[in-house]
Order: C-alpha cells, then sequence, then structure tokens
C-alpha cells in the first residue's frame, strides 16, 4: 500500500469530533508507520454533531479534494419542531419556543416541497463560511452578529422517513455541495410557521460512498499495524484515478 502516492479512505466520523479532529488521527496513525510526512485531507466536512461518511485523501490524492467535494450527498436528520436554537443543532440550548399545534402532515409534505429544487439558503451563523476575513463560527461564540449572505444549493428531494406530530420529523436529504443541513431546519421551522432545529444528523452517502465503505478508526488503525508501506512515489506522472481502500477489501 503506497499512501504517498495517493488512496481514498472513507471514514464513519463519530459523534462530537470535528472533521479535522478525524484528518489529524488518521494523519498521525499514517505518519508513525511510514516514519514521515504525509499530505491528509478530508473532502466536505460534516459538523462535530453529525456522524457518518467522511471522505479522506492521502498524498497525491488530496490534488482531487475539489472534484470530491462538488459530489452529491445524502443525510438522515431528525428534527424538533417547536423550538431553535442558536445553532440550529444541539451545540446550543433552546433560545426561542413556538406553537406547533397548527402543524399537519399535508402542511409538512407542502413545506418540503418548496424547500427542494434551486434555492437559496443562508448559511447558519455558526458555520466554517468566512465573513470579514474570520470563520463566521468564530464571530458567533464571541457574541457577535454575523450576517451571511444566501448562497444557491440545490436539494434533489426530501423524503420523510417519520412523522410524530406535534414536534417530531425525520427525514433524508439528498443535495448539492454546501447545503446546510442545520440551515435547512431552521427554514422548515420557519415554512412551517414555527420554529425547528436539528436532533441528530448522519452522512449516509458522498458520491457513490456508503456508510458500508467505511472504517471505524480503531479498526484501521488495527489494520494498518498489518501492512506492509512502501514510502517511495512510483515514477511518472500522477495517475488520473486512486485506489479507494474499503473495509475488508
Amino acid at each position: 500500500m503506497n499512501f504517498p502516492a495517493g488512496c481514498y479512505l472513507a471514514f464513519d466520523k463519530p459523534y462530537r469530533q470535528t472533521s479535522f479532529q478525524t484528518v489529524r488521527l488518521v494523519r498521525g496513525m499514517l505518519q508513525r508507520r511510514l516514519g514521515q510526512r504525509l499530505k491528509v485531507g478530508h473532502a466536505g466536512t460534516l459538523d462535530p454533531l453529525a456522524t457518518g461518511v467522511l471522505v479522506i485523501c492521502t498524498g497525491r490524492a488530496t490534488r482531487t479534494i475539489e472534484t470530491l467535494q462538488a459530489h452529491s450527498k445524502e443525510y438522515v436528520a431528525e428534527l424538533r419542531l417547536g423550538a431553535t436554537t442558536p445553532s440550529f443543532d444541539l451545540e446550543h440550548d433552546v433560545d426561542a419556543t413556538f406553537p406547533t399545534a397548527h402543524i399537519t402532515p399535508a402542511m409538512v409534505e407542502e413545506a418540503l416541497s418548496r424547500l427542494t429544487g434551486d434555492v437559496m439558503q443562508v448559511p447558519p451563523s455558526f458555520s466554517a463560511c468566512h465573513t470579514d476575513g474570520k470563520r463566521a463560527y468564530e464571530l458567533a461564540r464571541k457574541g457577535k452578529e454575523v450576517q451571511l449572505e444566501a448562497k444557491p444549493i440545490r436539494i434533489d428531494e426530501i423524503e420523510i422517513l417519520d412523522l410524530r406530530l406535534p414536534d417530531y420529523l425525520k427525514i433524508r436529504v439528498a443535495c448539492g455541495k454546501g447545503t446546510y443541513i442545520r440551515a435547512l431546519a431552521r427554514d422548515i421551522g420557519k415554512a412551517l410557521g414555527s420554529g425547528a432545529h436539528l436532533l441528530s444528523l448522519r452522512r449516509t452517502h458522498t458520491g457513490l460512498v456508503t456508510e458500508a465503505d467505511c472504517w471505524q478508526l480503531s479498526q484501521f488503525e488495527a489494520w494498518l499495524a498489518t501492512q506492509t508501506l512502501e514510502k517511495t512515489l512510483p515514477e511518472g506522472p500522477a495517475p488520473k484515478t486512486y485506489p479507494f481502500l474499503k473495509p475488508n477489501s
């Protein structure tokens, strides 16, 4: 296995671990085994409170990160209706409550339909978007007001998986690059004349990569200890495609 030459890996990102922390752990495992520095990056951030598919690239494969980030994604999200938080998830406590008695299944279906397709979405204040040269979340966590511009996104499908009124909704979302599911939860609440925030979020697909293709961090570390690794780059130009290393492959 030649990680400097480049390969793809997918990990099931743990709850309350940032995407960067996951990359740092994988990089540390590889560098200790190789005894040398190695470039490692991820192809699409997941929020700390989200879990699921995080694609990681090594070596020369990091050159394709921008292309991988453009791939479609799917999520499963649980929402609580009738309440909001500053971050639109459980990172912060509820800051406002709203009525839900008026919400009907037909209203939910109609609201989701209006939020599907090519839409403009305002990213959350607690996000990695840049504003005034800083990350929005850095300003928001200091209590400063953050104004972000709406951005065009594509939501291909929102499927209701479970609806238990007056306050529980579970959905599957198929979407394009740049979509914030936390912001979608906020917009669903507004469309229902109420409020909403995420209870849980899991990325189930990135392009053709699924949960079944993901390593657990401990599983990967144990597997890596048994491998013979190459340290030098092969001669010739970098390939156009790189191997995708799956568990038990």
